[in-house]
């Protein structure tokens, strides 16, 4: 009895880390510098659809949404926005799921 106890919580245990979803993580950006208008191929991890939502580019104070063109789990395309500042800024996605959250990349993006 104790040990069919113990692998009952073993299994529910192993089923809530299956369900958690997976954290976006942006690891770079070709170019890294660009202009209203170009497309930016962004590269990582759990980047997908089913993970990523939405994303923007952000200077700390004025979230910009960008267009998303093209999407996989290992890359994305955006396209930077027209009347954009010249400026560094870092890339933000919102994330999927029951509980969005806004995330900010350690990856940035310098606009001319």
């Amino acid at each position: 009895m104790r040990m069919s106890r113990i692998a009952l919580l073993a299994v529910l245990a192993a089923a809530g880390l299956y369900a958690q979803q997976a954290m976006p993580r942006m690891t770079g950006v070709d170019p890294d510098t660009g202009k209203a208008g170009d497309i930016i191929t962004v590269t990582g991890e759990h980047l997908s659809k089913t993970d990523v939502v939405e994303v923007y580019l952000t200077d700390g104070k004025k979230d910009t949404k960008v267009q998303v063109s093209e999407q996989a789990d290992a890359s994305l395309k955006i396209k930077v926005p027209d009347k954009l500042a010249a400026g560094r800024y870092a890339l933000m996605v919102l994330t999927t799921g029951k509980d969005p959250k806004f995330i900010e990349q350690p990856v940035k993006l310098n606009i001319e």
